[in-house]
């Protein structure tokens, strides 16, 4: 496989104009469908269609190899899982919609309540969901483009015999296969949290369908056994997880702990924030058991206090926990 000529084209400039081009689609077809779940159809698809439009101007960098493959398997995987959920139907702007936009759309949310009116809430999907949710997605990838302008680097040049300038490769450090390795283990742990919360949707629907009574976790109406008794939330853990380890390709390439690309797993972890959040306060609304005791004993996303709870529980049991642990 050849060099692509690297002034053909900067993926910078391309994967950018796709991100934004991506983003007007959302939120044209969102506000004719009333479906504001259009960026998360293509969520687990366009990190890795960036990350192989990299790798197309230079496919014989390794590293860049070695990134899009992980990236891809993520993708695939989390493709996969969605679609399992309904996410995907045909026309395909239908399918499931996140219970968070409905909820959003009705202002039922504390500090979203204005979004129940038309103008707010078109503002809010043109501005949030469509575009920025968009440019986080292209961000989470930038990593493969540090990587790539690595390789376009004066050192890493080689003189073609027409003159011009063909991106080279830099040799892959200890680094990039601890960083794969991280990557790949916490798409497993997602992979077993997806599957888990999945095989407990499905069983707890099956048994009122079938007017089986209810009892232990299935009548509490949450999962709260396996990963979900170390932490609440351990598919959207190894989400952020994931997309740190991915930075670590950046910093084997550049030799440097900071580039401009960590702004893309900083704004995902603050999007998981906001996001854990709203999905845990529609929750404790449905189930008020989940504040009450499910919430004091396992914390969000990490896991040591429900750890040191499984330990020390009965020693503490009755007194107050601190909510800033668990929260």
């Amino acid at each position: 496989m050849s060099h692509f000529d690297v002034s053909s084209g900067d993926p910078h400039v391309t994967t950018f104009l796709v991100c934004c081009s991506l983003s007007t689609i959302c939120f044209i077809v969102s506000t004719i469908t009333g479906n504001a779940s259009q960026v998360d159809k293509i969520w687990s698809i366009t990190p890795f269609l960036y990350t192989w439009m990299v790798l197309f101007a230079n496919p014989s960098d390794p590293r860049l190899i070695m990134m899009t493959t992980v990236a891809t398997i993520w993708g695939v995987r989390l493709t996969w899982n969605f679609n399992r959920r309904g996410g995907y139907t045909w026309p395909p702007w239908g399918g499931e919609e996140d219970y968070r936009w409905p909820a959003l759309r009705k202002g039922i949310v504390p500090g979203f309540t204005a979004l129940d009116k038309p103008i707010p809430w078109m503002i809010f999907n043109l501005t949030f969901i469509s575009f920025y949710q968009n440019i986080l997605l292209w961000l989470t990838a930038t990593p493969a483009l540090i990587a790539w302008s690595v390789t376009k680097s004066t050192e890493c040049c080689a003189e073609s015999s027409n003159g011009t300038c063909s991106a080279g490769s830099v040799p892959l450090k200890s680094l990039d296969y601890i960083a794969a390795f991280l990557f790949l283990m916490f798409v497993v742990i997602e992979s077993v949290a997806d599957n888990q919360q999945f095989a407990f949707q499905t069983e707890k629907y099956r048994r009122k369908g079938a007017n089986i009574e209810l009892t232990g976790e299935y009548k509490d109406g949450f999962k709260q056994s396996g990963l979900y008794a170390i932490v609440r939330k351990p598919n959207y853990a190894s989400e952020q997880s994931i997309w740190v380890c991915y930075y670590l390709f950046g910093v084997a390439a550049t030799g440097s702990l900071f580039n401009w690309s960590i702004l893309g797993f900083i704004l995902l972890i603050s999007l998981f924030q906001g996001s854990g959040w709203m999905t845990e306060y529609i929750t404790i609304e449905k189930y008020p058991k989940y504040e009450q005791v499910y919430m004091k004993k396992v914390g969000r996303y990490l896991p040591f206090w429900s750890l040191y709870f499984n330990f020390f529980g009965k020693e503490i049991e009755g007194e107050q926990m601190s909510e800033s642990l668990v929260r």
